[in-house]
This record gives structure tokens, C-alpha cells and sequence, in this order.
């Protein structure tokens, strides 16, 4: 499996969405991300590239396109 499914599939487990919901999603855009929709997508973020994410990463995440910024520069995760 490659990075970027191992990202999508994060997000559609952890906020229920779509694949095809993806490339617009934003934080607050939908009901399932909210604060604790959130930390849920984190968590599944982590567990799914065995990584522990700074709290200004966590902050910072905002978007699905955000998120892959975060995961390259900060993590070395290739997408």
C-alpha cells in the first residue's frame, strides 16, 4: 500500500467520508471534523505511519492538502 492510501484510507476511516470527499476537505468543513473528529483522524494518522505528531503539527493540520505538507517536510513521508 502506498503512502497516499495509507493517508486516504486514514481519513475515510477516522472522518467516514468518501474518496472522492477528499481533496476538499477541510477542518469544520464537515460535521465528523470537529475537535474530536480531529484528534480520531491524528491518532489513525499515527498508528498508520507509526509516527508521534508534534502538537504545532496537530495544530497546524487543517486541511487533507495541509496535512500532506506536515507529513513530507516534518516526517519525511513521501506522497
Amino acid at each position: 500500500m502506498s503512502n497516499l492510501e495509507k493517508y486516504d484510507n486514514a481519513f475515510m476511516e477516522a472522518l467516514e467520508v468518501a474518496q472522492d470527499q477528499l481533496a476538499d476537505l477541510s477542518y469544520q468543513s464537515i460535521d465528523a471534523w470537529d475537535s474530536v473528529g480531529h484528534m480520531n483522524l491524528i491518532a489513525t494518522l499515527e498508528d498508520a505511519f507509526d509516527i508521534m505528531m508534534d502538537t504545532d503539527d496537530i495544530i497546524d493540520f487543517s486541511s487533507y492538502e495541509k496535512g500532506k505538507e506536515i507529513l513530507s517536510a516534518n516526517y519525511q513521508i513521501e506522497f
